[in-house]
């Protein structure tokens, strides 16, 4: 698995065969990830979604990308941090799932945001860590490339020390 950041906007990697959503429970638009992605997808995103709510916390599932420049996009719920019994270990769980419908489904190349560091609440250094040793985790039975869509330069600079 080789793995990368970039400062960007999610819905614009182009180059990436799915990207993924840090979802809510219902798989609908909301702030953030999710309204990006449900915006640039269209609602055809919306729609496809219904047969696949509510999910729980860790769950992924994948749909088709619709008016995004991606075939698929894989939904996945992170915890809420202040919230979740387990916020680490179901991080943990979020991204193996992720990973487990990437490989799944063949994908080649997928573009990965910081999950639940959001509205979420999760401290970024504390995610870094969790998402960036479950990618690392996965190296040798996973050929993937990921690429770590990064919100500024903070979230860069965090993910981008780890990773070295």
């Amino acid at each position: 698995m080789k793995i990368e950041c970039v400062i960007g906007d999610i819905t614009k990697q182009v180059n990436s065969w799915a990207i993924v959503n840090a979802a809510n429970p219902m798989l609908i638009s909301g702030a953030g990830v999710a309204g990006a992605i449900h915006k640039a997808a269209g609602p055809q995103l919306e729609k496809a979604c219904e047969e696949f709510a509510p999910i729980e916390v860790g769950q992924a599932v994948v749909t088709l990308g619709y008016n995004l420049p991606n075939f698929a996009v894989i939904h996945v719920l992170g915890p809420k941090y202040f919230h979740d019994v387990d916020p680490e270990g179901n991080l943990a769980k979020a991204i193996d799932s992720v990973l487990e419908q990437a490989n799944n489904h063949q994908f080649k190349t997928i573009a990965l945001p910081a999950i639940s560091t959001g509205s979420y609440g999760f401290p970024i250094d504390e995610a870094a860590s969790i998402i960036i040793g479950r990618l690392k985790a996965w190296e040798k039975h996973c050929p993937l490339i990921t690429r770590l869509v990064l919100f500024d330069e903070k979230a860069f600079a965090v993910f981008d020390s780890i990773l070295a």
